[in-house]
């Protein structure tokens, strides 16, 4: 059973095989247990097999392995949730293919399921940590966007450590995103907005799209969490920088 995260310990050293102590990577995800329900599970038996790709570091250019001419653009998306942003946008951009990437099951099975139902054929799958996706299995320049919706804001200050937006994870994605492409982050909660202006303002291999945060670009979909805080008085931020050449 995964633990909860006030007890997390991923940062505490490891001792491997050869019984070297070494210190763990700090995740940015708790992998939740969650119950996966008989239609998810049916969408991930029935489409996962086409859908699925499997985590292969020895795929340097997932971009290269998924190319096709009808869909020139690639976008990858980190931490798509139960999906339904990711089919929304989907569905309103059949030209490009976008890469999900999701560790928790029951949201893999739901997006499959809303990929049958709509006869979306322009997404992929990758169930595996994002970061090790993009140090792995994405090449320099060959992403068009990248998504980062709501990502687990990580609010008690000894736990800031494991945010998902830092300068080494931005340098990373910028990286990986061509020149001309763009990084689209959102979330609600304040403190990590005003973070994220900082750290991706600091990058020099992006330019901030607008002044300060951005205005919700059209193709993202407001969330029913997202509405419901908007009629209570929350914000939400979205920010939108493009990649600049190098």
């Amino acid at each position: 059973m995964p633990l909860p995260a006030d007890h997390l310990e991923d940062d505490a050293p490891a001792v491997a095989p050869d019984g070297v102590m070494h210190a763990r990577a700090i995740r940015s995800f708790v992998t939740r247990a969650g119950r996966t329900t008989t239609a998810q599970a049916r969408a991930l038996a029935e489409l996962g097999p086409r859908y699925l790709l499997p985590y292969d570091p020895a795929t340097t250019d997932l971009v290269a392995a998924c190319a096709d001419p009808s869909r020139p653009h690639t976008v990858l998306e980190i931490g798509f949730g139960m999906g339904q942003a990711t089919a929304h946008i989907a569905a309103l951009r059949p030209d490009t293919l976008f890469i999900g990437c999701e560790v928790h099951e029951p949201g893999v099975g739901a997006l499959l399921k809303l990929m049958g139902e709509q006869q979306l054929d322009n997404i992929r799958i990758v169930q595996h940590d994002a970061v090790e996706v993009l140090r792995h299995m994405i090449a320099p320049a060959t992403l068009h966007g990248v998504h980062v919706f709501f990502p687990d804001p990580w609010h008690k200050k000894r736990h800031h450590k494991r945010r998902l937006i830092q300068p080494p994870f931005v340098r990373l994605l910028a990286e990986c995103i061509a020149p001309g492409g763009y990084l689209h982050c959102a979330t609600d909660w304040q403190p990590y907005a005003e973070q994220m202006l900082a750290v991706l303002g600091a990058e020099p291999l992006l330019a901030n799209t607008a002044d300060g945060y951005a205005p919700r670009p059209a193709y993202r979909p407001e969330t029913k969490f997202e509405r419901r805080g908007l009629r209570l008085g929350h914000g939400v931020w979205d920010l939108v920088f493009q990649r600049l050449e190098a």
